[in-house]
């Protein structure tokens, strides 16, 4: 493994250790939480599918397209519009992202034209691949050399999404899928305090901030890349099948199945956060390496222990709770380390990092619908067992970036 180094050379200094400090957290803070409002439009999406459904008689076939749509806007245009805001910088656009992936959503239920609805769903998904990637470049800013810090934005994405089904099922149950409406205010709000962050941010620079330099190392960021891919294809694989795997091979309830992804998604916001802290004190590729070999066992022990009901469902919960930390230990790190082997870049790298690459990730889930139509959720999580090895493999050849000093 390699060594770790406690500063990259061309990323930007460690947080301080005076009072400007607590003002860098406060910013993350704010960074982190735009990021959880952010992607609950992102997890809104499947939450909401179920009811178009039940409610517009909608077939498999066009549900299936409304998840397509909002995956094809957040995916493709991310690393595009990461390059401009590494040329342009775009300040707003991270205030507009959130607020376009809110209205979209929250309209998206009081229209009856299927087409109106798949558009609305494709331009929120649009506002959050406009959000990533300038949120990304300002909270990299924000939180300098710190791989703790720049967790807590990236936690900020997870907590989105483990809020995203828990708040719209009861609000869809009771009102139906105009219900969505209900979710445009957390939009607006964010965006609003999101442009006046900035126009203080910007007075109190006096000055736009200097271009970032250092020498773009694109060949370990691609296989950082990879990395993120074959994370996502586990992650979105758990979150997709761990209701049925629970149902049809553990015979458990539908609350019990519910708890096991709450279950996973808690522990996925909780790796989020371990795995900054974990990369300031090892090395962010030793994290990264560490994050995928400990998700082998996690994920054996999920597939493989008995459950049921309470209380014999103990022991798998337990399991879905460390296979979301394992799994989302590199998460943080790897946006990070892409915008360090990226640093004249940082908008483009946390586009493909935060977008592109887990957008693929949720794009091969189909592969494993597969494997489950022909041979059951059961065997999906026996294909899964495997994945962070490859993922592990591709870590082995990443290098800390001050090893290209």
């Amino acid at each position: 493994m390699t060594t770790p180094a406690a500063t990259a050379p061309f990323s930007p200094a460690p947080l301080p250790s005076d009072g400007s400090a607590a003002s860098s957290w406060k910013r993350m803070r704010l960074w982190g939480a735009a990021h959880a409002v952010d992607d609950l439009y992102q997890g809104l999406v499947p939450a909401c599918v179920p009811y178009f459904v039940l409610d517009r008689h909608y077939g498999y076939v066009a549900a299936a397209g409304l998840t397509m749509a909002a995956t094809l806007g957040s995916s493709i245009p991310q690393p595009f519009v990461g390059v401009l805001v590494d040329r342009r910088r775009l300040p707003w656009l991270a205030a507009a992202g959130v607020a376009l992936a809110g209205t979209a959503l929250g309209l998206s239920g009081l229209l009856p034209s299927y087409a109106a609805v798949w558009t609305l769903i494709l331009l929120s998904g649009l506002g959050v691949a406009m959000f990533h990637p300038a949120a990304g470049r300002s909270a990299r800013e924000a939180a300098g050399d710190s791989a703790g810090a720049m967790s807590v934005f990236a936690a900020g994405g997870s907590v989105g999404f483990f809020l995203a089904p828990v708040l719209a099922t009861p609000a869809l149950v009771a009102w139906d899928v105009g219900a969505t409406v209900l979710f445009v205010p957390p939009a607006l709000l964010i965006a609003f305090v999101l442009l006046r962050h900035q126009r203080r941010t910007a007075a109190a620079a006096g000055a736009r901030a200097a271009a970032p330099d250092g020498t773009d190392r694109w060949r370990p960021f691609l296989v950082l890349t990879g990395v993120e891919v074959v994370r996502s294809v586990a992650f979105f694989g758990v979150n997709t099948f761990i209701e049925l795997y629970w149902l049809r091979d553990l015979h458990a309830s539908r609350a019990v199945a519910g708890t096991a992804l709450a279950c996973f998604l808690g522990g996925g916001v909780a790796g989020t956060l371990l795995g900054g802290r974990i990369a300031d004190r090892i090395g962010m590729v030793r994290t990264v390496q560490l994050g995928a070999l400990l998700a082998v066992p996690m994920l054996a022990g999920l597939r493989l222990a008995p459950g049921g009901g309470f209380p014999a469902a103990a022991l798998p919960l337990l399991f879905a709770v460390l296979a979301g930390i394992a799994l989302n230990i590199p998460f943080a790190v790897l946006v990070k380390l892409g915008q360090d082997y990226l640093p004249t870049r940082p908008g483009t790298a946390a586009g493909v990092t935060l977008g592109l690459a887990v957008s693929i990730g949720g794009l091969l889930s189909p592969l494993l619908g597969l494997i489950a139509d022909a041979y059951g959720p059961q065997a999906v999580f026996t294909v899964l067992c495997g994945v962070p090895v490859v993922a592990l493999a591709l870590g082995l050849g990443l290098r800390e970036p001050s090893a290209f000093a």
